[in-house]
Formats: C-alpha cells, structure tokens, sequence
C-alpha cells in the first residue's frame, strides 16, 4: 500500500471539482475467479460488491439530509459531486451483484439483506426526539461516514497500486475497482471536512473510529468468507482462506491488514488530514485513462 506526499508541486493538481462519471462496465464474460490464479482473493474483493451498494446509498441519504443546514456554498457544491459519484458507485457495483455474483451461480441476497438491515435499520436517520437530538444523530452519522470514508481511502489507494492487471486481472472487474479507487481517493478529503463543519470533536471522531475499525473488516471477511462458501468450484476452508489471504499479500493482490490498521491509526492523530493518505494526481490520472470513466456517457 503506497501514499504519496500530495504537497509536491509539480504533481498535485490542486483542487478537483468532484463530478460523477457515468460508467458502465459489461462483467458477462468475466470469471469468477477474476485474479488468475487467485481464487480467494478474487472472491474477498467480489465480496465488497455486497457491501458496497446499501453502504453508499445510506451515504447519499444522509448527505441529502445535511444539505439544507449548509450554509458555506463551496461545501455544498462539494457535497453534491460527492453526492453524484457515490450514487453511481452504488449503480455500478449493484449490476455486478445480480448480473456477475448470480450468473456465476451464488445468490447475493441473503448477504445482501445483512447489509440492508445495518444501513436501513440500525444506522436510519432519527425520527423521534428533539430537533437537537435528531441533529445530534445526524452528526454521529456524519462521522462515521467521515470514518468509512478514510478506509475507503486506503482501500482506493491500494487498488491504484495493486498487481492486478500485472497478474492478469480481468480488464473489466480491474477497472471497476480501480475506477471506483480512484473516485475514493479524488473524494478523500469530503467527509472529514463536513463532519467538521457540523460538529469539530476530536473525541467523536475517535469514538467512532473505534467501533468503524473492527466493524469493517469483520463484514469485509464474512462476505468473502460467503462467497467462498458457495464457490462453485468448490467451499475455500478457513486455512485455506488463511494461506490464500497470505499469498495475495505477498501477491500483491490483497492489502496487507497490519498496513490498513496501521492506516487507521493515523486518523487518531490531533492533526490529522485525509489528503496523507493516496495521491490525488494519481487517481485523476488513472481516470483519464479508465477505460469504463472514457467512454462515461
């Protein structure tokens, strides 16, 4: 996982105003097993296309809430490009849910009712209470977006300097990670700066740190583990998970798990800033040249 120094002049290219590219990305002929030679870690990575979609559409729910008590109009505007590229994040990976996930013969709705139960059920706004109550919950939701947001970070990161394509990625399934990577880290900067706005609290922000960091990769690791399970080439054990985990490391396929937590440890820091982590010229080059972000209608 590489994070590149974004304060070197003759390759940050400055602000980016955050618009949504309207991709499509034809996975019909796409493997299973989309990393040659990988069949768990292609499986752990298919597995966030489980997560992914209800994750970002209770993040666009929840930004079209805070919108009206916005007052600074270049946040705003943000907000809304943030707004844009989440919602086609959650398009994107939802088709590759049900015409990628079922056609290779796993049904993604048990795992996928999971994900609408904490996004719909256990994280939904608060209707009851007291105005100052509702906006308090509202803030709380803020900053485990901000929380998300900064794994998101780190994922998208590691995908602009994964093997993927060295060790012969599926060119579509690449580039919809790679694409999506890349809009994570192009938005890093986003959910920290609105959580702020709302309510500036080194101490929230840590507090919800603390129940985002194990959250997240437990989930991550029950959907790989489910697909894994119904692989229909055959269920990938624990230990076989265990060893196949270690070999994407050094594959450089899969993100180490010392290197994300170590990651997250950084957003303990009093100072801390979302633009350490990526580079943000890197992720607009690689979106000038995506093949799905060129020919976005």
């Amino acid at each position: 996982m590489t994070s590149t120094d974004n304060s070197t002049p003759d390759t940050d290219p400055g602000p980016v105003e955050l618009h949504a590219r309207n991709v499509a990305f034809d996975v019909e002929k796409a493997p299973l097993h989309w990393i040659p030679g990988h069949p768990y870690a292609s499986n752990l990575i298919t597995a966030l296309n489980l997560i992914l979609p209800e994750g970002e559409r209770w993040f666009v729910q929840t930004y079209n809430e805070a919108l009206p008590l916005v007052r600074d109009e270049a946040l705003a505007n943000t907000m809304r490009g943030f707004i844009g590229q989440e919602a086609m994040h959650a398009a994107a990976h939802d088709k590759v849910i049900w015409d990628y996930v079922e056609a290779h013969g796993i049904d993604p709705l048990p795992y996928h009712r999971q994900m609408e139960w904490v996004f719909r059920k256990l994280l939904a706004p608060k209707t009851d209470g007291t105005a100052e109550q509702q906006r308090k919950h509202l803030i709380e939701r803020l900053w485990l977006i901000a929380a998300i947001e900064h794994y998101t970070a780190v994922l998208g990161d590691f995908a602009l300097n994964s093997s993927w394509r060295e060790a012969g990625g599926d060119p579509t399934i690449t580039d919809l990670f790679m694409w999506h990577g890349a809009e994570e880290v192009e938005h890093r900067c986003v959910a920290h700066e609105v959580a702020v706005y709302f309510g500036d609290s080194y101490l929230r922000r840590a507090r919800v740190m603390l129940l985002v960091m194990p959250s997240l990769l437990l989930i991550v690791f029950r959907g790989g583990r489910y697909i894994s399970a119904h692989d229909p080439a055959g269920p990938i054990s624990f230990l076989q998970r265990r060893r196949e985990y270690r070999r994407g490391v050094r594959a450089n396929v899969l993100p180490r798990i010392g290197g994300v937590i170590r990651y997250s440890l950084t957003y303990f820091r009093p100072g801390f800033d979302p633009a350490e982590v990526g580079d943000t010229a890197q992720a607009v080059a690689y979106l000038a040249s995506s093949p799905a972000a060129r020919n976005a209608s």
